[in-house]
């Protein structure tokens, strides 16, 4: 299939001598006799590449580069020079354009030229293209064997072939980000980008700017014209993501253009028709936001064509061990860390974690404990106190026994109801168990357990329970 071909020359002999060589190649030519010709011809519809004589009554060739540049049209530029300013012609390769030919025209500089600066154009899309396929494929994949994960699974493969829109919703940290990329790459527009906006990082007066694109001189600082995230998602899919975050001004305007798929930039008047798959994400209860007037129903109803839940981790404990084995594998391979494990008890405590920060929270304690504890099996002891009550009272279970031993649910049940005088009845039970264990040897009990000596004697201390070691 030919490309699509403007030739802007106030000459009709050229125009003609030219149409008659591109279109004997399969293409599609559409002429134009002045600059301001030209740059209508351009907002009706982009062309694959433009033919651009340096000498042209009103607005000259090099005004018209200006412009294209300035409205970040992608088409690669060909001067068509005159004998005698080559110089020119050398100077607009400098301001962008891709080549230049020299009247009078040669059919076989026209056809190498034409050819060249259409693989040229193709080779920047497809490598745009794989930067983004890239992205994606680096992202992690959905984790996890559990009825939650295998559920989410079959409903991504429902909708990703289709165009219907998604709205993800889901704590912070449980993976919405991975789920909309899982959606994008089994989609028919993988290989187009995935662009994805973060709405609450973005101030509100830039929103706009960053969502449609500004032309040069819209506002302070806008010292070029800019693409926008809509433009450059155009036959790609847009993540909108943490949408409950925007503001009802900016939802507003993002509705119309949802349902038009067309805009302006900020500070122009050309319309820009696009062709995006939209998905949206928000940690966000947008009913409640709905029934508090802070966010638009018609939006809501427009954005949930197809709606995915992504579970929090409490809701699929038996993923952990799962989880934790992909990212200790990924940190050793991309940062070297040293490989560690967890012994089955420590595992068990990691499981009954609530894990509020979710899979992210997870991420982050391994590679904690990979830096403390390089090529090692973490048992129990070695757990931190900040996981919680939940750990602490698996260390006490599991380890503790023998007469005077603490019972964890006997102590959640009648104890302290005092969350930290809860952890330190446990440390105490913990601590006076494995010091019998080992027979009140306190460097022996220090060195299995991996705390420092002089720490382990101060707790020891402080609980009472030290003895003649």
């Amino acid at each position: 299939m030919g490309a699509k071909i403007l030739v802007v020359d106030d000459e009709q002999d050229i125009r003609f001598s030219l149409s008659g060589i591109l279109e004997d190649e399969g293409h599609e030519v559409v002429e134009a006799a002045t600059g301001e010709e030209g740059l209508k011809a351009v907002e009706a519809g982009p062309p694959d590449l433009v033919f651009l004589d340096i000498w042209l009554p009103g607005m000259d060739g090099l005004a018209v580069l200006d412009r294209l540049r300035e409205d970040a049209v992608a088409a690669p530029v060909v001067m068509i020079s005159g004998h005698g300013n080559i110089e020119t012609a050398v100077s607009a390769i400098k301001k962008g354009a891709f080549d230049f030919i020299e009247k009078p025209l040669s059919l076989e500089k026209v056809v190498i030229t034409t050819a060249k600066a259409l693989e040229f154009a193709s080779l920047r899309r497809e490598n745009q293209a794989l930067k983004a396929r890239i992205a994606t494929d680096q992202v992690r994949a959905l984790t996890g064997e559990s009825a939650r994960i295998a559920e989410l699974r079959e409903q991504i493969a429902r909708v990703a072939p289709t165009d219907a829109w998604v709205l993800i919703t889901g704590e912070n940290g449980t993976g919405k980000e991975i789920v909309a990329r899982s959606v994008h790459a089994q989609s028919r527009r993988a290989a187009q980008p995935l662009v994805a906006v973060n709405c609450a990082a973005i101030p509100e007066e830039l929103i706009e700017s960053e969502l449609f694109g500004h032309q040069k001189g819209a506002f302070t600082g806008a010292d070029a014209a800019k693409a926008g995230k809509f433009e450059m998602a155009d036959k790609g899919t847009l993540l909108l993501d943490e949408i409950g975050d925007m503001s009802l001004k900016t939802q507003a305007k993002i509705l119309r253009i949802l349902q038009e798929q067309s805009f302006e930039r900020v500070g122009g008047h050309k319309t820009i028709r696009v062709d995006v798959r939209v998905i949206a994400a928000t940690n966000k209860d947008l009913v409640e936001q709905i029934r508090r007037g802070e966010f638009r129903e018609d939006l809501y109803y427009r954005l949930k064509v197809f709606p995915l839940v992504v579970p929090p981790l409490r809701e699929r404990a038996e993923d952990v061990p799962l989880l934790i084995r992909e990212f200790v594998d990924s940190l050793a391979r991309e940062h070297g860390l040293g490989s560690i494990g967890f012994t089955e008890r420590a595992m068990a405590a990691l499981k009954a974690q609530p894990w509020p920060g979710n899979v992210r929270e997870l991420k982050n304690f391994t590679e904690r404990m990979m830096i403390m504890y390089m090529g090692r099996e973490i048992d129990l002891p070695q757990l931190p106190p900040d996981l919680g009550l939940e750990a602490a009272a698996r260390s006490c279970a599991a380890c503790t026994a023998g007469g005077g031993a603490v019972d964890a649910e006997t102590v959640a049940r009648q104890g302290p109801v005092d969350f930290k005088a809860a952890r330190a009845e446990f440390e105490r039970a913990f601590l006076e168990a494995k010091l019998r264990e080992y027979g009140g040897n306190v460097a022996q009990l220090a060195e299995a357990i991996g705390m420092e000596r002089s720490y382990l004697y101060r707790k020891l201390k402080g609980f009472d329970i030290l003895t003649d070691a």
